[in-house]
């Protein structure tokens, strides 16, 4: 069982790598590389091409665990979603980055970024912006605000970003996304949706310590964990998660 699955209700591993040009769209390019990944891993059977031109991979969803990877115009992204420990994620993140430079004809030249992404979900029925300003508070200075008769939450996704080094090439982002909308909170009606907190380690590519995207990924994903388990769990996850079974 990941460390995560009792805070939250889902949790997810996700990789993004970001390119400077066009990835490769041929046929038989595309179904190379993702026949490479359903080889190691046969429970991803699911292929489609979507109407927007990204190619996807991915396992059955209905299972609550699954695996994905995605290919689209410039971004190469990979995520497992629940996975029964970390290092499952690891593996398939892994398999991705080592795989894509041969079979889809990539160079760490074109590459721009590389994403790791931790992500916690909430389901709640409420107003998702009033919950996480209660959960978090606001600046002192704003607080009352809240206090003003007749007001009422209707936006409030904080998000801070940090550079983790001197050339601010590593850098961690944390936001929140509210699925909160004004006609919800004029009728009342609420529908099960989840509140998502993510926490990013982005390595700028290029002027780089790593010699690899997987050396990098092990780095960031290793970084990536420490930082949530010091400071996102305690600050952010937790005090949500408190808040959103008081109300239920």
């Amino acid at each position: 069982m990941n460390p995560y699955s009792s805070v939250c209700d889902d949790f997810g591993v996700y990789v993004y790598v970001n390119t400077k040009m066009n990835l490769p769209s041929g046929r038989e390019t595309i179904l190379h590389f993702f026949d490479r990944l359903r080889k190691t891993m046969p429970a991803m059977t699911d292929f489609d091409c979507r109407e927007n031109g990204e190619f996807v991979l991915e396992e059955d969803r209905e299972q609550g665990s699954y695996r994905w990877v995605t290919l689209e115009q410039r971004r190469l992204c990979s995520g497992y979603v629940n996975p029964p420990a970390l290092e499952n994620a690891d593996a398939l993140h892994e398999l991705v980055l080592e795989s894509a430079p041969y079979h889809l004809d990539f160079n760490p030249l074109d590459c721009e970024a590389v994403d790791v992404l931790f992500a916690f979900d909430f389901l709640y029925s409420g107003n998702h912006d009033e919950v996480v300003a209660e959960a978090l508070g606001l600046n002192t200075t704003l607080e009352n605000l809240l206090q003003m008769p007749g007001s009422r939450v209707i936006n409030y996704e904080p998000s801070l970003m940090l550079a983790l080094d001197e050339s601010c090439r590593l850098q961690c982002r944390l936001s929140i996304e509210t699925r909160t909308n004004a006609y919800q909170i004029r009728t009342g009606q609420f529908p099960d949706a989840p509140i998502s907190v993510y926490f990013t380690v982005r390595q700028y590519w290029g002027r780089q310590p790593h010699k690899t995207f997987v050396d990098s990924y092990q780095n960031q994903r290793r970084l990536c964990q420490d930082l949530v388990d010091n400071q996102i769990i305690p600050a952010v996850v937790r005090p949500l998660a408190q808040t959103i079974a008081a109300k239920q």
